[in-house]
């Protein structure tokens, strides 16, 4: 079982998707990784040589920001909008979209589930 980054890659998948379960790393990536350290993209995990491996991990450590530190910059990114009350800063303290989509209809993602009708007085019988 090969284990980059942190992450086990499952074994009966094609390396190259393997390589889209570590965070920071997709299909575009991933592809540039093998080619950069000349692997073949077809041929699975569990088949991997620990020398393809080796390089795999050198190309990522060295060339990517993956995994915690990614999300650590991103985390970052978000605080300091935040603090300097940037409108983007403000769409993602109050859980709405930051890129301009509508609201009026959809979005329920990033809203959460709708809120229940609130029920109105009761009236009282005579």
């Amino acid at each position: 079982m090969a284990r980059i980054a942190g992450i086990d890659l499952p074994p009966n998948k094609q390396i190259w998707i393997g390589l889209t379960y570590i965070y920071g790393i997709g299909v575009t990536s991933a592809r540039r990784i093998l080619s950069k350290a000349s692997v073949d993209e077809t041929v699975k995990v569990k088949d991997l040589a620990e020398d393809e491996a080796r390089k795999i991990r050198d190309i990522i450590q060295n060339d990517l920001l993956v995994e915690g530190d990614l999300r650590k910059d991103v985390t970052q990114n978000i605080k300091r909008l935040i603090e300097i009350g940037s409108y983007r800063g403000m769409r993602h303290r109050r859980g709405l979209p930051t890129r301009g989509q509508r609201t009026h209809t959809n979005a329920r993602t990033r809203k959460g589930p709708r809120r229940g009708a609130v029920a109105g007085k009761k009236k009282v019988k005579k």
